[in-house]
């Protein structure tokens, strides 16, 4: 079965060094987490590995350390690469976050394939 595309956002909607929540599905909470460095996009199922089930932002659209250098899950502190998804702090050390492929539209639109 092949993977469905779907819009998130225009690419100049999600500032650089930002990250932000989607609801695709329309299931009433996010379920992917998108982070943008310069004209590069990594987007990530919105689940810590730690627990499977549990989101990682501790507010809406807050997924980054202050730095802005890492993802961070706000249920247990764990930093992630935001290029790979590998935890490189906390208790799923060695686990790395679910990547999503997305793609950037000749338009600036912003797909995900879930």
């Amino acid at each position: 079965m092949e993977a469905a595309a779907i819009y998130l956002c225009q690419l100049d909607e999600l500032a650089d060094r930002e990250a932000r929540g989607f609801d695709p599905l329309g299931s009433g909470q996010d379920s992917v987490l998108l982070v943008r460095q310069g004209l590069q996009l990594y987007a990530y199922r919105d689940l810590c590995p730690h627990y499977g089930d549990t989101p990682m932002a501790w507010r809406r659209h807050a997924y980054l350390n202050a730095q802005r250098s890492h993802i961070v899950c706000a249920a247990h502190g764990a930093l992630f690469e935001i290029a790979n998804g590998a935890c490189v702090r906390g208790p799923c050390l060695g686990q790395s976050l679910s990547a999503l492929h997305v793609e950037i539209r000749d338009d600036g639109g912003v797909l995900v394939y879930l």
